[in-house]
């Protein structure tokens, strides 16, 4: 799908791969951009620099996603390009609350369904439409060190993948972002966010191991993979190779992973260890 003199909406927009998508649908001639995020300052300055609207909102709130859509139609017409890429991350495993699972799993998961059961039906009416997720690359191996990271993120893919299938036959399509390290400021948006540690010491290093991308090149890639109707976003292309790697030997690539994780965390103190034996 060509961009030119379509309304693209971008959750996430006010930093980061959002706001690099924003600028990205501008260069592309889009009709209008609308820059979405919780930051309704940092989404006004998007808004502000490329020429377009800022909206305030929060993606784990179905009923406010669903007035985004509803009032960015009445103002500029439908949707053609719905990218939900708000998200965060987090470190923990099994002890990590209840209450913090859930708040991901609202943003990672079902601001997905809300952002696609608001926007397809007038999608649907056009003939054409297209939603595009930011999951990441965890969504398709693992995160270690982050239990709710690695689970929401997998769903994400898998709604994409659903939506994909299931409504490809009336105009839409469905691309999915699987990126690993970029330059964000996702974990300074962590509740876990200490400002004097570095990315590796909280992810691991898991996500930067290949290299830190800039969002722009990001950005650029996802254009392309619009352009073009393909499922897969994989600014990092070792990912590729990890996922058949994953799916050709699943036992295989679990001892490898334990044997990774043994070295992101030399000191012996693993991400399982928090669960304490009776």
């Amino acid at each position: 799908m060509e961009l030119a003199n379509k309304v693209v909406v971008v959750t996430g927009g006010g930093s980061g791969i959002g706001a690099a998508i924003a600028r990205a649908a501008v260069a592309e001639q889009a009709r209008h951009v609308v820059v979405v995020d919780l930051d309704a300052d940092a989404a006004q300055r998007v808004a502000d620099e490329i020429g377009g609207t800022a909206a305030a909102v929060d993606v784990s709130d179905d009923e406010a996603i669903r007035k985004l859509v509803a009032d960015t139609e009445d103002a500029h017409g439908p949707i053609g390009l719905f990218v939900s890429n708000a998200g965060y991350v987090t470190a923990a495993g099994l002890e990590d609350s209840n209450e913090s699972i859930q708040k991901m799993w609202e943003v990672h998961c079902m601001a997905h369904i809300y952002a696609a059961r608001a926007v397809l039906p007038s999608m649907i009416a056009q003939g054409e439409g297209y939603i595009l997720s930011t999951a990441s690359a965890a969504g398709l191996l693992t995160q270690l060190g982050s239990l709710a990271y690695s689970i929401t993120k997998a769903a994400a893919v898998s709604i994409a993948e659903w939506i994909a299938i299931s409504h490809h036959h009336q105009g839409i399509r469905a691309s999915v972002l699987c990126p690993q390290a970029v330059a964000t400021n996702i974990i300074q948006n962590s509740p876990d966010y200490d400002p004097d540690a570095s990315p590796d010491d909280f992810e691991g290093g898991v996500a930067s191991g290949d290299g830190v991308l800039d969002p722009a090149d990001v950005a650029a890639l996802c254009i392309e993979t619009i352009r073009n109707e393909t499922f897969l976003v994989l600014p990092h292309p070792e990912v590729a190779t990890y996922a058949e790697r994953k799916g050709a030997d699943r036992d295989r690539w679990l001892a490898g992973m334990r044997r990774f994780q043994s070295v992101l965390y030399p000191d012996g103190d693993l991400p399982g260890d928090a669960i304490s034996p009776l």
